[in-house]
């Protein structure tokens, strides 16, 4: 049964819902009745660890994988994943996750291929390989979704054609195209695209919200007595994430006076506007989880090789793929390292927007997963220890607040926790624990298992 609850307005604009206690039969608090969801943020350039000609470690924590809270977190200052120390009770980061496939050809492509496929790489050319296989948040969408639904597949950053989308596929080589642009997402959320061009027209210029299109049937819903308090809340808080997404899309037009919001889409090729970009992606995965308007989204900060020129100390930096080559940038191992404190922070604004969305048990981080991940590992984009770190409980499935070594096995068995603890499953009907290669060891992170 769809459990989807809309709001109807001019020329067919929706609003979805959060889930609420006065819509469910009876009132009961059956398990099942939230929207478990996987959401996915790639980097491209590995990050700053430890590495074989002796660069520092400035990545991992410097204490022994065990359980892991937002002090302890915080007081490894030294270490990137610091960043997220406010997050810690919600957070399991794994290390001693490998790719199976040593791929004869561009890192960046290879990575790309299998870091949430676990599948192997065509033998095309260098940076024409392709996955031989789904990936997770395909997978997630076909099981857990309507029929028809495709998964949100984001990008934040310039397009250089060389390698840019390279995380979702449909099937064996069917790469998905991704979206840069937030305000297009947002007219496909909110299905303003069906609006004539007309109205699409008085709304940009009256700087009308999606809100202000639905307010009757608003209103009427705020009216109806079988509303809680905190379903109330959650409403208030929904609705105003809407407005604060559409505020967030106009502040990055360059003239207060540009009613057009659609010139946010000239800044998406600007190095200084990226953490803006990615931020607006973040708001949009979030309104369309909590909406359970999609079960899966990913996110790619920057094409395969990512060349962002990211500012670090108030200054624009050299290319980030330049930085992680070390290639002839002066202090590129700290800057790498600001780096990746840089983009654990653009994770951590996802983890709070989560931790912020009140749904009936808990919030939407105590439901759902949020995922970091880059598909090479280091300075020489080696395939071995790649960080994945998994920040939420998928409702009790996973323990969080741990620090795990996972010995070295392959990518697949990260995906298959991950796939199971929102639900998917095998073909026996059995938590999905064959994702990936068929050659592949199945199973799980056991370490991560809230019933091992």
């Amino acid at each position: 049964m769809n459990r989807r609850h809309f709001l109807r307005g001019l020329g067919g604009c929706l609003v979805a819902l959060p889930l609420l206690e006065g819509f469910r039969a009876d009132g009961a608090r059956a398990q099942g009745t939230t929207f478990p969801f996987a959401l996915f943020m790639r980097q491209g350039n590995g990050v700053q660890q430890a590495t074989s000609d002796g660069e520092p470690e400035r990545f991992w924590p410097s204490f022994a994988p065990g359980p892991i809270d937002s002090e302890r977190l915080a007081a490894d200052s030294s270490r990137a994943l610091s960043e997220l120390a406010v997050h810690a009770n919600n957070l399991s980061i794994v290390r001693g996750i490998r790719f199976n496939d040593p791929v004869n050809a561009c890192k960046h492509s290879g990575g790309g291929n299998q870091v949430l496929t676990a599948a192997g790489a065509s033998d095309d050319d260098c940076n024409s390989t392709l996955a031989l296989g789904e990936s997770l948040d395909n997978r997630i969408t076909v099981q857990l979704g309507t029929p028809g639904d495709e998964p949100l597949t984001l990008f934040a950053g310039r397009k250089t054609g060389y390698l840019d989308e390279v995380l979702s596929y449909r099937g064996p080589r069917e790469l998905r195209p991704a979206e840069r642009d937030p305000f297009a997402v947002y007219q496909e959320l909110f299905a303003l695209s069906q609006l004539a061009p007309d109205e699409f027209s008085r709304l940009q210029l009256r700087r009308t919200s999606v809100n202000d299109l639905v307010r009757e049937d608003m209103l009427s819903l705020l009216a109806r007595r079988d509303l809680s308090l905190e379903d109330r809340a959650r409403l208030d808080l929904h609705f105003t994430s809407i407005r604060d997404l559409e505020t967030g899309i106009s502040a990055l037009t360059t003239d207060e006076q540009v009613a057009n919001l659609q010139a946010a889409a000239s800044h998406l090729d600007d190095d200084a506007f990226i953490e803006s970009v990615v931020k607006l992606h973040c708001d949009v995965m979030t309104l369309a989880v909590a909406s359970g308007a999609k079960r899966a989204a990913t996110l790619q900060l920057g094409a395969g090789p990512d060349d962002t020129g990211y500012e670090i100390d108030g200054v624009r930096q050299p290319s980030f793929h330049q930085i992680s080559h070390r290639a002839d940038v002066a202090g590129a191992v700290d800057l790498h390292h600001k780096i990746d404190r840089k983009l654990l922070g653009l994770f951590k604004y996802l983890l709070d927007k989560l931790a912020a969305y009140q749904v009936p048990e808990g919030t939407l981080l105590d439901h759902g997963l949020a995922v970091f991940v880059s598909d090479v590992a280091n300075k020489f984009h080696d395939y071995e220890n790649i960080p994945y770190l998994v920040a939420g409980r998928a409702g009790g499935f996973l323990k969080t607040g741990l620090y795990v070594d996972a010995g070295g096995v392959t990518n697949n068995k990260i995906l298959n926790t991950i796939g199971a603890a929102v639900g998917c499953t095998n073909t026996e009907g059995k938590p999905l624990d064959d994702f990936g290669d068929p050659s592949l060891e199945k199973g799980f992170i056991t370490d991560l298992l809230a019933g091992a």
